[in-house]
C-alpha cells in the first residue's frame, strides 16, 4: 500500500480543471495526493454508464492499491466532451455518484480499508463518493 492519504478525482480530460479539481480535493478532505482518472465528458460517460472498463479499473486500482477511501466525480463548465447545459452536467454529475456508489458492491472496490494502508482512520472501509461542479469562474462546487 502507499504511503500517504489518497483521493481518487474521475473527471474530464480538459486540462482547465484539474489544478482546481486536485487543489480543492486536497484542501477539503485533507489528502496527500489526487489519484486522477480522466476521460472527455465523464460526468455525462458514467451517468449513462458508457464503456466505463478503463475507470473501473484505474479506480480499482485507487482504492486497492493506493486506499483511497474518497472518489469525486466531477463536470465543468464548456465542456467539449459532453456539451450539456449547467443544470444537464449537474443532473449527469448525481447520476454518476449514485453509479459510482454501486461500484463497490457491483466490482468489487471496498477490498482495501484498514490493512495498513495510508487512510486506516476510514470507518468501517466504506467509500464516499461526491459529486462536485466547476463552474464559470473555474471554481470547484460540491453539489452531491
Amino acid at each position: 500500500m502507499a504511503d500517504g492519504r489518497f483521493a481518487t478525482s474521475i473527471s474530464c480530460m480538459d486540462g482547465r480543471i484539474q489544478m482546481v479539481l486536485n487543489d480543492w480535493i486536497r484542501e477539503n478532505y485533507r489528502v496527500d495526493y489526487v489519484d486522477t482518472i480522466t476521460a472527455p465528458g465523464v460526468d455525462g460517460r458514467v451517468a449513462r454508464n458508457d464503456d466505463l472498463g478503463k475507470i473501473i479499473q484505474m479506480a480499482r486500482i485507487s482504492v486497492e492499491k493506493h486506499g483511497s477511501r474518497l472518489i469525486v466525480v466531477s463536470g465543468h463548465h464548456d465542456c467539449a466532451g459532453n456539451p450539456v447545459s449547467a443544470d444537464e452536467h449537474k443532473v449527469h454529475i448525481r447520476s454518476a455518484v449514485d453509479a459510482i456508489g454501486a461500484w463497490e458492491k457491483e466490482h468489487g472496490l471496498a477490498g482495501a480499508g484498514g490493512d495498513g494502508g495510508g487512510n486506516d482512520d476510514d470507518a468501517g472501509g466504506r467509500i464516499e463518493v461526491a459529486g462536485v461542479w466547476v463552474g464559470e469562474a473555474w471554481a470547484a462546487q460540491r453539489i452531491a
